[in-house]
């Protein structure tokens, strides 16, 4: 039987390894073993990155809707929440603070309904 050897998926494995780390900066860039640690690092990171810009978003959407709320003269947004939920309003945080910033025709007449 004759004898295999890996070389040519070996090669294949560090290429795309190198081709994926390229644009790193220095080292990484350039040798396997630094790009590897270079790209699990990053994967780390983009995997918890990924969960934390839910949380963001959901923050951006808040501070939104508060400004807006305030400025048409309500006390606070938990309070405008308490009242927009206790009215029957299934409207979630990123719809409310899009027509707070782009529809305010429409928000302004959701806070008549509400109060």
């Amino acid at each position: 039987m004759t004898r295999i050897k890996g070389g040519v998926q070996a090669n294949k494995r560090r290429k795309n390894m190198l081709e994926r780390a390229k644009g790193y900066r220095g080292i990484r860039s350039k040798k396997l073993n630094f790009a590897h640690e270079a790209l699990m690092r990053a994967g780390r990171y983009a995997f918890a990155h990924r969960r934390d810009k839910k949380t963001v978003f959901r923050q951006l959407w808040i501070v939104r809707l508060n400004a807006a709320i305030r400025e048409a003269g309500h006390k606070s947004y938990s309070v405008f929440l308490a009242k927009l939920k206790k009215n029957g309003f299934e409207l979630n945080r990123k719809v409310l603070a899009e027509f707070a910033s782009e529809r305010p025709e429409i928000f302004d007449r959701i806070q008549k309904q509400v109060i």
